[in-house]
């Protein structure tokens, strides 16, 4: 007991040392619970062990097993979780500010209310997390897997998803300013109602995506795949369309004003309006579904009408040459 004793003052490797959810084994005296650790747990046996409420400070877990670990309310900043297991382990309430959990394996786990800014989940898996009211400002969730993750009401300003896959996510009602999402995956993913001013869509994969009543001002959705996705009542004031593709795409109340179409292909879109197009920047290469026209981006409609004078009636030595149609600049709106 003097060994495991000093041990557990000096490592955070004491963790597996700590009896489980249940109490002491049996026979031996219960080991009281330390405030606080630091030290090194590489690859340790953590899983389902309780360290809720623990403090650890610097430690290196990478590698370790905690499926299933009780980590509730704990406070781990700084520390190494790279690679390590942590599949259904319950995070909820902790502080993870500056922590790293690059390839770690968060499936299923539990991130409520958690605060992870600056934290680098890179290449991590968080398939069916519950990531809710999460506080993940400047985090990194570079190419991660988080299929079907749920992050409803998260805020997540400024957060890189660079080549994310976020299939079938819950994104509604997140803060994600300036976020990056270039080339991530966001088939079925529903972001309605989130704040996504700025936000890079950058040749995202995003089909059947929903930004139902969202705000994308000022977003950019250059070369992306919005085929089927729904921007019903979406805010897409100055919001760069470029190149991107939308087919099968609900538009019906969106605010496209000073929007950029130049060379998207609208062809096929839903509920678009001629209204909608003339307060956007539309070009020769913007593809509109039949009946709706193009404007430029000068502030002028360029409309191309054939007029043609009528003959006058009056004798005359020569016959009158028929003009050729010519076009009208219509300024204003």
């Amino acid at each position: 007991m003097m060994r495991v004793t000093r041990f557990l003052l000096a490592s955070a490797a004491a963790f597996a040392a700590l009896p489980a959810a249940g109490g002491a084994w049996a026979g031996e005296k219960e080991i009281p619970r330390q405030v606080s650790f630091g030290g090194s747990c590489v690859k340790c046996e953590l899983s389902g062990r309780n360290l809720s409420g623990a403090r650890i400070v610097g430690a290196n877990f990478s590698g370790a097993n905690m499926m299933g670990a009780n980590l509730r309310d704990a406070k781990f900043h700084a520390s190494n979780f790279a690679g390590a297991d942590l599949t259904k382990a319950d995070l909820s309430d902790s502080a993870m500010s500056g922590a790293n959990f690059s390839g770690a394996n968060l499936t299923g786990a539990r991130l409520r209310s958690t605060e992870a800014n600056g934290v680098v989940f890179g290449g991590a898996t968080l398939s069916s997390a519950d990531m809710s009211d999460v506080e993940a400002t400047g985090a990194v969730f570079r190419k991660a897997i988080m299929v079907a993750t749920i992050l409803r009401s998260a805020t997540l300003r400024g957060v890189s998803f660079d080549g994310a896959d976020l299939s079938r996510a819950t994104m509604n009602d997140i803060e994600a300013q300036g976020a990056n999402f270039s080339r991530a995956r966001l088939a079925g993913t529903s972001l309605r109602s989130a704040d996504l001013k700025g936000a890079n869509f950058l040749r995202s994969e995003a089909a059947g995506v929903s930004f139902q009543d969202a705000d994308l001002t000022g977003a950019t959705l250059t070369s992306g795949d919005f085929s089927h996705a729904s921007f019903r009542s979406t805010n897409l004031t100055g919001a760069n369309l470029v190149n991107g593709r939308f087919d099968g795409a609900d538009f019906r109340d969106a605010d496209l004003k000073r929007a950029t179409l130049i060379g998207a292909d609208l062809s096929n879109t839903r509920g678009l309006t001629q209204d909608q197009v003339d307060e956007a920047c539309a070009g020769a290469g913007t593809r509109l579904p039949r009946g709706i026209v193009a404007r430029g981006c000068n502030g002028a409609r360029m409309i191309y009408r054939q007029q043609w004078s009528q003959p006058d009636m009056k004798m005359v030595p020569a016959m009158p040459a028929m003009p050729a149609a010519r076009y009208v600049v219509i300024t204003g709106r």
